[in-house]
């Protein structure tokens, strides 16, 4: 299975000012990115980010990073300049991989590539993982997702999805068997579609839920869903995320 892994790392983070130079264990988090994404065998890994010194840094350690513009509002509009800029072709499949993700599994990256083999028909991949915890499951902070039998998405959404009417009806929390789905943000994509998402209108629904993943199903292009049994390792969002990943690669 060949695929490429492209690594949006944003230095202006508001929370997290210049997160992706972010020293753990004497090495800057984007490297560490790379280094799973390697590991998951990619074929290629390009950093793109919308500073040079993030670019000096994984170009430094031997690695290819692409200036990209600071005007992208999102990781997606940044991989469609990389696919451009590289002329990958229209087949080509580029996994999406947070450059705030230095605990992320390579497994899953490969995974989210194997979906659009598996599923020939779909534009693009995304993985979820069980639900267990009520609170989880209301919480609009964690993304749920609903597939259908053959495992496509059928809609992504910050309410709780779906709905056990009966057990919330009678004061219950929520029963296991409802089947519900936390989203996990690790995407992948055909390159052709890349150019076309570029031209995509952004939808109420995506404005609605602030979930860009919507503009896809809004205009009728079919996402695959693997789904995997436990949650991913967290990413890097605020200080406190970083003080425990460092503690992580300390104890190592």
């Amino acid at each position: 299975m060949h695929f490429r892994v492209v690594i949006p790392a944003r230095y202006g983070s508001s929370r997290l000012p210049g997160k992706p130079l972010a020293d753990i264990g004497g090495r800057a988090m984007v490297l560490h990115v790379l280094d799973r994404a390697l590991q998951a065998g990619a074929e290629s890994v390009v950093v793109a980010t919308d500073d040079v010194r993030v670019q000096a840094a994984v170009e430094a350690a031997g690695h290819r990073a692409l200036l990209t513009s600071p005007d992208h509002q999102s990781g997606t509009e940044r991989l469609v300049e990389v696919a451009e800029t590289l002329c990958w072709p229209d087949d080509t499949l580029v996994v999406n991989v947070q450059g705030d993700e230095p605990l992320i599994d390579p497994a899953l990256i490969r995974e989210a590539a194997r979906q659009l083999v598996v599923h020939a028909d779909a534009v693009m991949a995304t993985l979820a993982h069980p639900i267990h915890d009520h609170a989880d499951f209301v919480n609009p902070n964690v993304v749920k997702v609903v597939a259908d039998e053959a495992g496509y998405a059928l809609y992504f959404s910050r309410a709780p999805i779906p709905w056990p009417r009966d057990a919330f009806g009678a004061g219950q929390t929520m029963p296991h068997e409802t089947g519900a789905l936390r989203h996990i943000g690790l995407y992948a994509y055909r390159a052709g579609f890349l150019r076309t998402y570029a031209s995509l209108a952004s939808s109420p629904l995506e404005r609605c839920e602030m979930l860009e993943q919507l503009r896809v199903l809004w205009h009728g292009y079919r996402i695959s869903l693997g789904v995997t049994p436990t949650a991913p390792a967290p990413g890097v969002d605020t200080a406190d995320d970083l003080a425990r990943v460092r503690a992580l690669f300390a104890a190592v």
